[in-house]
């Protein structure tokens, strides 16, 4: 690749260090700069069009041109353009923001903690855990588990969480008090002719060895995504949230649930919890909360916990924890203004009415002799590919072969973002019919591209 060394393209090279990136690559290929947006579509620095079949990072639910999402940033910066909610500070979109969510809540819940990420979010729950055990007396129950291929975040705290490897490789992770059950993706981890049922009971029976071997009265808390999205949109088998959850209440362990890219319309519902059953202590939220046009994030927590916060912070004389600009008024604003865009919309009838075409399309996709299963929900969805797909035989990840894939799509108008050897779509919340077969068929081509070149034996692209 050469460019002028006085470029955007040389400057982001010299001084950006990029996250999910591999640095030593990008040295020599550098960026794609990103210009401007309409719809679900994006363009380059260079006039050309694109698909923004990930919806960014699986949250611009909006798309990327809706102006009362800027017209309500902008008129809340005018108005104030910050302040915090710390030491008995508020402001009016925090809590207008603060009493929709516990309206929209999918159970009961107490109060709304903000933060900036869903990293965030998830790693205030890690601590309130602690923190509510502390205040009841149980200060040996402060183990979490999480699964394998979760995704919760990348924090010190939630990247232990994370289940995928290099998330943890010389970070030095996981930290102690959290440990993994088994990921209940049943194409790679059921055995011959298992049903979902019986996995999903394997499943649970799993957790409960897991927390007899650590003690249940060491265990805290369980971690979960509705669905497993950057996992590989590992949708859970039939039974398996109503098995776990039996598990969780026999040994008094809470349920936090990370909604930061189910929540919001994303599987059908407004949230996750809906469409499978969670009845949590916690929720956490992001992405979708504000169409992502502001960094905001959110953890809801029920009473239990918010009443055993009352009298631990009431002992110690406060509650210790808080972000700069956790409760930020202009992304609050944001956020109203996007939840009132869902409700005047019905964004979640519309993605009902949509979904089946958008699933459709991924079950024709799943066809392609690269493809060894399509699974998704919702406006979610991924292509595992294999090698074989009679014996779901993976490819070397040496060769790249899903991120070749993403790289033919992007060369013919769509972008998206290989995971491990996971093709993943997901779509903006606002996409049409004729859209959703524009996508499958841009997502045909890379197929048929990435086939070729695997037939040629992965010549140099």
């Amino acid at each position: 690749m050469t460019v002028h060394p006085n470029s955007l393209h040389a400057r982001d090279i010299a001084h950006v260090l990029h996250p999910y990136t591999n640095a030593k690559t990008h040295e020599s290929d550098g960026p794609m700069v990103i210009s401007h947006g309409e719809g679900i579509y994006v363009f380059d620095d260079e006039g050309n069009r694109y698909i923004e079949a990930l919806s960014g990072l699986f949250c611009a639910s909006l798309g990327f041109s809706e102006e009362r999402l800027v017209e309500a940033a902008t008129q809340q910066m005018r108005k104030l353009p910050f302040y915090h909610t710390f030491g008995h500070k508020s402001n009016e979109p925090v809590v207008e923001l603060a009493e929709k969510l516990l309206a929209l809540s999918p159970v009961p819940m107490s109060k709304v903690f903000f933060a900036n990420s869903g990293s965030e979010a998830n790693d205030t729950a890690m601590k309130l855990v602690w923190y509510y055990h502390n205040a009841i007396g149980k200060p040996n129950k402060k183990k979490i588990i999480s699964r394998v291929k979760a995704y919760h975040g990348v924090t010190i705290a939630s990247a232990s969480l994370t289940g995928l490897p290099n998330n943890h490789r010389d970070f030095d992770l996981p930290i102690d008090r959290v440990i993994h059950t088994e990921c209940p993706g049943l194409y790679r981890f059921g055995k011959d002719g298992e049903t979902e049922e019986e996995f999903a009971t394997r499943c649970a029976q799993a957790l409960e060895d897991l927390i007899q071997r650590e003690g249940a009265d060491t265990i805290a808390a369980f971690f979960a995504e509705p669905v497993m999205v950057s996992g590989g949109c590992i949708v859970p088998p039939r039974t398996y949230f109503d098995k776990i959850q039996e598990v969780l209440r026999k040994h008094d362990i809470l349920l936090i649930a990370d909604e930061v890219i189910c929540g919001f319309g994303r599987t059908g519902n407004m949230f996750g919890c809906e469409t499978f059953g969670l009845q949590p202590d916690m929720i956490t939220m992001a992405k979708q909360l504000s169409a992502a046009y502001q960094p905001i994030s959110a953890l809801m927590i029920n009473d239990k916990v918010y009443r055993a916060i009352v009298d631990e912070s009431g002992k110690i004389g406060t509650f210790g924890h808080g972000f700069t600009y956790g409760g930020h008024p202009v992304p609050a604003a944001v956020a109203l203004e996007t939840l009132k865009i869902y409700e005047e919309r019905d964004i979640v009838g519309h993605v009902r009415r949509i979904a089946p075409r958008f699933q459709a399309g991924l079950r024709k996709l799943g066809e392609h002799p690269l493809v060894g299963e399509a699974r998704g929900v919702g406006l979610v969805g991924t292509l595992e590919l294999v090698k074989d797909k009679r014996t779901k035989e993976t490819f070397d990840p040496g060769l790249g072969v899903a991120v070749y894939a993403g790289k033919r799509a992007q060369a013919h108008g769509m972008i998206t973002r290989s995971i491990g050897d996971n093709f993943n779509l997901c779509p903006p919340l606002i996409i049409n019919e004729a859209q959703i077969d524009e996508m499958m068929e841009k997502a045909q081509l890379a197929l048929d591209d990435t086939l070729r070149w695997v037939e040629a034996g992965h010549p140099t692209a």
